[in-house]
């Protein structure tokens, strides 16, 4: 499997929250190597790598497939669309991004808002009631294609940076994905301790909706939030970040399970793979949130890819942290 290949094919894919469709029939096509029966239903992409044996604990790999945008809110007669947020958007890289509207078809746009030097009071973190798109159409053209509710996303595409540093949007979390389909890969005709499910899970940017009808579906024993960390840059707290190319981290956490957190490090540790704890004192804002409490509750933990400029549209991973997280789940499930 080409890991950047296929990280840059999901980032690319769109899939803002509640309009997943693209992304998640790409994400049907890959998982479909390994899951041969995986469908999309209720806005999840689910699939097992085999039948369930008698006895075997399940253990599900998550990740979310959906990413932040925006959502229409009206046309106005002048030829702008207003516009909110789909998920947690840093206002401040609003004023000139590019962007696409999904309409009956995609249509090309720039986020515009007043130059700060025409503001009241010098420039400043813009509302969303003081910016518009700008497709160069007219009311009349642009209400023929786009309507109130249709998704919007940044226009973006990943570019490779030094190394094995990779750029884009949408990487959080499609290259969580790509973690667990390189894991099924590696794990290809080995045997596992455990029955294996897959949940390329909906709406997690909007309170891990897709995650909730999941684990309740799933009822799993054990449940992996596979996800993106911050990681170190400028002005970060060293302490409360993962730093880029130095591997997966594994959630330490009163919410997560002591003892799925042990056996990830054990597992790390025998296989010589590096990694890097991530300490939270409470909820963890992921998914596994949602499989620690579903019914009677699975036994939960988060493995995350440290990621930079998390929600923006110049989002930076390491390839090398999504190779290794594959490995330390394909380590971490295979029978001993």
């Amino acid at each position: 499997m080409d890991i950047k290949d296929t990280v840059i094919r999901l980032s690319e894919a769109y899939g803002a929250s509640g309009r997943e469709d693209g992304a998640a029939q790409l994400a049907l096509e890959m998982l479909r190597e390994y899951c041969p029966d995986a469908e999309y239903i209720n806005g999840n992409v689910t699939g097992f790598t085999g039948k369930r044996r008698e006895g075997r604990p399940l253990l599900v790999l998550d990740a979310h497939l959906d990413q932040i945008g925006f959502i229409v809110t009206a046309v106005t007669d002048d030829g702008f669309v207003k516009f909110s947020n789909l998920g947690g958007i840093d206002r401040r890289l609003l004023p000139a991004q590019p962007v696409v509207i999904h309409g009956t078809r995609p249509v090309s746009g720039v986020i515009c808002s007043i130059p700060p030097h025409l503001s009241k009071g010098g420039a400043g973190v813009p509302e969303y009631d003081d910016t518009a798109i700008d497709t160069g159409m007219t009311g009349e053209e642009l209400r023929s294609i786009v309507s109130p509710g249709d998704a919007v996303t940044f226009d973006v595409k990943c570019a490779s940076l030094a190394g094995e540093r990779l750029t884009g949007g949408a990487l959080d979390d499609r290259c969580g994905m790509a973690a667990i389909l390189y894991a099924l890969d590696l794990l290809k005709g080995c045997p596992t301790k455990y029955d294996v499910a897959v949940i390329f899970s909906a709406q997690e940017e909007l309170g891990e909706r897709g995650a909730a009808i999941g684990a309740y579906a799933l009822d799993a024993d054990i449940a992996l939030a596979v996800d993106v960390s911050f990681a170190t840059a400028p002005g970060e707290d060293p302490e409360k970040c993962g730093v880029l190319g130095k591997g997966p981290m594994i959630g330490i956490s009163p919410s997560l399970s002591r003892e799925v957190t042990n056996d990830l490090i054990d597992t790390a540790k025998t296989a010589g793979i590096p990694w890097q704890p991530e300490v939270m004192n409470g909820l963890t804002s992921t998914n596994a949130d949602r499989y620690s409490v579903a019914r009677e509750g699975a036994k939960t933990c988060t493995v995350s890819i440290p990621l930079r400029n998390m929600h923006t549209p110049a989002e930076v991973i390491d390839l090398t942290d999504v190779e290794l997280t594959g490995r330390l789940i394909a380590e971490y499930i295979k029978e001993a």
